[in-house]
């Protein structure tokens, strides 16, 4: 009845155009007024109008050329004002910026939104020949290292709420075989606290990602390196670990997290 309740005041000019905004997805970045429609529950007639709108006011934009639409400037920036308005990236800027200097890594903080990891701020390590990721870039959470530690605070009925199926979207490099391997992967690292991944999404590169966590002790966040290598030298192995976990744990007891670990900085303040 409550739902009921609420559906009486929804406006459905602005459901139709939130409906035509979320259709464009990574597959969709420009499309036809007529591909557009077919994605869409809507007539004919109101999805135009919806368009024109949309159109008007920056949140589409038409390519004259090939009479497709795709996102405009609106809609980046009201993006871009979300992430900049997150706790976690405020906080954590400064904080993987040190990690970069210390590590001499490329540096970056990512969250999760439903299925994808979304980068949320990044740092780049000087001279780095990676091909980085951009603030607000999106990959698949269930290929990556990153995703991985994303789902650790997941109960199993939330984990298969967010992968119905047994079988995982998409292929290639870092898909793991089938949902369960997904699941026992996540609960491995959850258990170790972390994650190294070699070559895991992308050849000849690795990562290593700590958790950060919020003050009711869920993964908030998670903060990485990338080193532009296939396996990470067993002489830089530990030392680079320790960094990132000293930088989640300053960042996770920004957040209210009660975190037990030291961090080097701490204990050389002590010692001193």
């Amino acid at each position: 009845m409550a739902d009921d309740q609420r559906c009486k005041y929804l406006i459905p000019g602005l459901d139709r155009g939130l409906q035509l905004l979320l259709a464009f997805g990574e597959q969709h970045k420009e499309m036809t007024f007529a591909e557009l429609h077919r994605l869409v529950d809507m007539p004919k007639a109101s999805a135009y109008r919806v368009v024109q709108t949309l159109e008007h006011l920056g949140f589409l934009e038409r390519n004259p050329r090939t009479n497709t639409f795709g996102l405009g400037i609106k809609v980046l920036r009201l993006g871009f004002e979300y992430i900049a308005s997150l706790d976690v990236a405020q906080l954590g800027q400064p904080v993987i910026e040190q990690l970069r200097d210390r590590s001499q890594c490329s540096s970056h903080l990512a969250i999760r939104d439903e299925r994808d990891v979304v980068y949320i701020a990044r740092v780049s390590a000087a001279g780095s020949q990676i091909n980085q990721v951009s603030i607000g870039s999106r990959l698949p959470v269930h290929r990556t290292s990153l995703g991985r530690m994303l789902l650790s605070s997941l109960s199993r009925e939330e984990f298969e709420r967010l992968f119905p199926h047994e079988e995982l979207p998409g292929e290639g490099l870092g898909t793991p075989a089938n949902r369960e391997a997904l699941w026992q992967m996540v609960q491995q690292d959850k258990a170790r606290g972390y994650v190294i991944g070699e070559s895991y999404f992308r050849l000849g590169i690795s990562s290593i990602v700590y958790p950060i966590f919020n003050r009711e002790h869920q993964v908030e966040a998670v903060v990485s390196i990338m080193v532009p290598s296939s396996e990470i030298p067993q002489a830089d192995r530990e030392r680079l670990r320790i960094e990132v976990r000293d930088a989640a744990a300053k960042i996770s007891r920004f957040l209210g997290a009660e975190v037990q670990i030291e961090t080097q900085e701490e204990m050389q303040e002590a010692v001193g």
